[in-house]
């Protein structure tokens, strides 16, 4: 009919959703009570959105704005993240087929709907589209068919229809549902109106009995039809009682769109009629002398407000300038039901706003306990677990895999997990970034006070030691040991084990640049101290037989200047460290996952191992020498001890280079202070231990009488 109308240039209205029409041809000729439909969707879309159902179903019906939204509509969605769990057509209505088939279509259908595990479903279709989905709900009562609740989302055009045959039927699927209408206003009056309608008023009106009779399951006596109900109609049955399945007392929105549009077309001809008014200047118009194709130039032009204060215009393409509400159904036990806006959408903000919700006057269905109801391929990845696409399956469905080791997700549904930024860790759920803890090995701890307990204990040993040799300065086992050498190393020892104290505590600028140099010096002292002692007794034994030319070389002189030599070479090496590339403070974030670690940069890795290997080498020439001298006569014995502790010495340092490169942290520094006291402390006792043990316990044996009794 739009067509053949449109070749005859008659002006059309149409309340529902636009037909397929040629806009150059007819469009001229068309007028819709309805919006630009392309908000319509994109409210749809931002409401899937909203809600995160990303998983749908949809069902639409078989015609021209059907398949174009399926062709156009549905590849947007998506392309903005919306899955299909289905898409099918709604059955056709028993008019367009046998019913025999109407049924197969219908179970077919019915199947696919409740098999879906998609919780919402999306309808698109026309005025008797409701009307087909309660006929088509209803089979799955007949064939006995299993149901879920659904949240069922539809579009405008569809509205609450029915038939006599349907006034029986449930209609609790609709509660919880969404759907979108035209934006609407109650017309004032208009309840009033229709309560003054009855057949005693209209006695004229055969529609009003005939819908009458059908309403109220009653008959008048002088009606035109066959008698299909026992009860007499009074006309004086009230409108009111019926429930709003069988009649709504409202305007609903179609019959606004039918309303503006009658008085569109009033305001329309009222424009015409004071045009050609000022044209002929006189008289009264004739409107019968008027072609109807010359109200299409009124209609474009009309605004007016209606009597419900709402603004009634139309765009360039025909289509109403309004939006659209959402509504929201909620059904009785007595087959009555309430619209309730719950949002709209308006045409004027920005497009990714165009949607207006209100989520707590949302009343879902039943069975969702009004929580929010899910629609998703599969559960969310919570956090802690990031998202890997199903192999063959839409885009929506994917496995939740855990997030790797240092990574996290702090949100749902993440592709990708991220890192921790610096001075943070993740949980062990991996949901969460916490803060790393400050390490260093402080006084406070188990290690740290362990460690300062035995340099403080072996300080005192030496102090004791020292004290010993120089109160029995004068003895011949003192004496015969060059007190000098002994002095300086039992001083060198004593301060091997203070520096341990440098190592301890939160690192300062300070303390990185004395902790290894003088670490480095002060044992290179002390090992120099020992292969002076080891040359002297060698050359000693040498210098006791007839006529050797080494009694020049016998005496303090060569001692010293072994030291001194020692001392100066570490001193060199350790300058050039700290001019070119000074230790400093320093914080290592990622060498410990849950801890910021405050440690001392050596500045140069280099530098700090040439201290070591120069330390080394000392340590490997006296333990040569004193190891080639351990056969010398008993007197000179002190060889043996030298060579056992320089075995203790070198077996610490070596197993230190391993240990030292594997661990790291705070115990780094553990391993350092363990070597520094384990080295020291097998100096002073493989050294000093049985010399102590003849001053103090054997006074009997440090004698010159022994010393000679033994030599000879």
């Amino acid at each position: 009919m739009a067509t053949i109308l449109s070749n005859y240039k008659i002006p059309q209205f149409t309340y529902g959703s636009a037909p397929a029409i040629n806009y150059q041809n007819q469009g001229t000729f068309f007028h819709w009570m309805f919006p630009d439909g392309s908000y319509q969707y994109r409210g749809i879309l931002q409401l899937l959105q909203h809600f995160q159902w990303t998983w749908v179903g949809v069902l639409f019906q078989d015609d021209d704005n059907g398949n174009k939204f399926v062709q156009n509509v549905l590849p947007v969605f998506s392309q903005s993240g919306i899955c299909f769990d289905f898409i099918e057509r709604f059955p056709a209505l028993p008019f367009y087929c046998e019913f025999s088939q109407l049924v197969e279509e219908s179970v077919a259908i019915l199947k696919v709907i409740m098999g879906a595990t998609a919780n919402v479903l999306v309808l698109h279709g026309e005025i008797q589209g409701m009307m087909t989905l309660r006929m088509l709900l209803q089979f799955s009562e007949y064939e006995e068919l299993p149901t879920k609740t659904k949240v069922w989302i539809m579009t405008a055009p569809m509205d609450f229809t029915s038939v006599s045959i349907q006034r029986l039927w449930n209609i609790d699927f609709l509660h919880g549902a969404m759907s979108f209408a035209v934006h609407s206003n109650e017309v004032l009056g208009f309840q009033k109106f229709i309560q003054n309608q009855s057949p005693n008023s209209r006695k004229q009106d055969g529609f009003i009995q005939i819908f009458w009779e059908q309403t109220f399951s009653c008959w008048f006596p002088d009606s035109r039809t066959d008698k299909q109900f026992e009860k007499n109609c009074s006309g004086e049955e009230e409108l009111e009682t019926l429930p709003a399945s069988v009649f709504e007392m409202g305007m609903t929105v179609h019959s606004y769109g039918i309303y503006n549009a009658a008085y569109a077309l009033a305001h329309a001809l009222y424009a015409m009629q004071l045009s050609e008014f000022k044209h002929r200047g006189q008289g009264k118009p004739k409107l019968l002398n008027q072609q109807l194709w010359q109200l299409h130039h009124f209609l474009k032009g009309v605004s007016f407000n209606n009597s419900a204060e709402e603004t009634v215009s139309f765009n360039q393409k025909g289509e109403l300038v309004a939006g659209f509400d959402v509504i929201n159904w909620i059904t009785f036990v007595n087959e009555s039901f309430l619209r309730v806006k719950v949002g709209r959408i308006d045409p004027k903000a920005p497009p990714a706003k165009v949607l207006v919700l209100q989520d707590d006057d949302i009343v879902w269905p039943s069975s969702f306990n009004q929580t929010w109801p899910l629609s998703l391929c599969n559960e969310n990845c919570r956090s802690g677990y990031r998202r890997k696409k199903k192999e063959g399956k839409p885009f929506c469905c994917y496995d939740c895999i855990p997030c790797p080791e240092g990574k996290i997700s702090d949100k749902k549904d993440m592709d990708d997990c991220i890192l921790c930024h610096g001075g943070q860790y993740p949980n062990n759920d991996r949901d969460l970034c916490l803060p790393k803890e400050i390490s260093f090995l402080s006084y406070e701890e188990p290690l740290g006070m362990s460690t300062s307990m035995f340099a403080l204990i072996f300080s005192s040993i030496t102090v004791s030691v020292l004290g010993i040799f120089i109160k029995h300065k004068d003895t011949p086992i003192v004496k015969a040991n060059n007190i000098d050498l002994t002095y300086t190393l039992l001083i060198s020892l004593l301060f091997s084990f203070l520096c341990v104290f440098l190592f301890i505590g939160q690192p300062e600028k300070l303390t990185c640049l004395l902790r290894q140099p003088a670490f480095g010096i002060i044992f290179s002292m002390a090992v120099s101290c020992i292969l002076a002692k080891t040359i002297t007794v060698v050359l000693a034994f040498m210098a006791t037989k007839p006529g050797s030319s080494m009694r020049k070389w016998v005496g303090k002189g060569l001692a010293t200047s072994i030291v001194l030599c020692c001392f100066m070479i570490q001193a060199t090496i350790c300058t050039v460290w700290l001019a070119t590339s000074p230790p400093f403070p320093d914080s290592d974030m990622h060498s410990m996952a849950k801890e910021i670690i405050l440690e001392c940069n050596e500045g140069s890795a280099t530098m700090f191992y040439y201290v070591l290997g120069f330390m080394g080498l000392l340590a490997f020439v006296s333990f040569t020498v004193a190891f080639l001298a351990k056969k010398l006569p008993d007197s000179f014995n002190e060889a043996k001890f030298i060579t056992f502790s320089m075995l203790v010495f070198c077996s610490v340092w070596l197993s230190f280079v391993p240990t030292y490169l594997s661990t790291k942290g705070k115990y780094m520094v553990a391993v350092e202070i363990f070597s520094i006291l384990a080295s020291s402390a097998g100096l002073l006792g493989c050294i000093f231990f049985p010399k102590c043990y003849i001053i103090v316990v054997r006074p009997d044996l440090n004698s010159r009488a022994q010393l000679i009794r033994i030599k000879h």
